[in-house]
């Protein structure tokens, strides 16, 4: 610390003498004083002396980054919607009916009240939930709800195990197969 003080003071006459500007000599009298302390003590019996076993460790630390099989090729996962044959093969099914929410991470579609016919009577929505992305017939959990309303807009809800829900499962499962298949003769 003496020393940096005496360098600090010697720095200061030498800016009187060469009319170096403040700011100059402000950081180099910042820069000084913090160089104490900055070395840090090692032990070598913790630290490898080893380039490779360092950086190994510092892998294992978190202190660095892994590239693994980056650079040999390794070839990665991701699932995006537009990948997953199922899903695909759910909103081409479901396309003709207006949806209220579609949530890939969350994998449920739903779709907002449909009639047939212009009456505001009868009405159904349908609820898409994906349990995994294998082409299964368990894969999926279809509920079909009915809406029946008078006059007075008194409605009542209700879950319907219909012909409507077998089929849809049956047609998105056979959909997705075959934009499965597309996709294995494109690569």
């Amino acid at each position: 610390m003496i020393i940096n003080l005496k360098t600090s003071f010697l720095v200061i006459k030498i800016m009187k003498k060469f009319k170096i500007s403040f700011t100059i000599i402000n950081l180099l009298i910042f820069l000084t004083i913090t160089q104490c302390g900055i070395y840090k003590k090692t032990n070598t019996r913790e630290i490898p002396t080893n380039a490779q076993e360092r950086a190994r460790k510092a892998v294992d630390e978190g202190k660095g980054i892994a590239i693994g099989n980056i650079l040999k090729g390794g070839k990665t996962n991701y699932e995006f919607s537009s990948s997953n044959p199922l899903w695909r093969a759910s909103l081409e099914t479901l396309d003709f009916l207006p949806l209220t929410n579609v949530d890939y991470s969350g994998g449920i579609i739903i779709s907002d009240w449909y009639s047939a016919s212009n009456s505001d009577q009868d009405a159904i929505k349908i609820s898409l939930r994906f349990l995994s992305n294998e082409i299964r017939s368990d894969s999926l959990k279809v509920t079909v709800f009915k809406k029946n309303c008078t006059n007075n807009n008194n409605c009542s809800v209700y879950t319907v195990n219909t012909k409507i829900r077998e089929e849809l499962v049956k047609t998105i499962l056979s959909k997705a197969a075959e934009l499965e298949e597309e996709d294995k003769n494109k690569k």
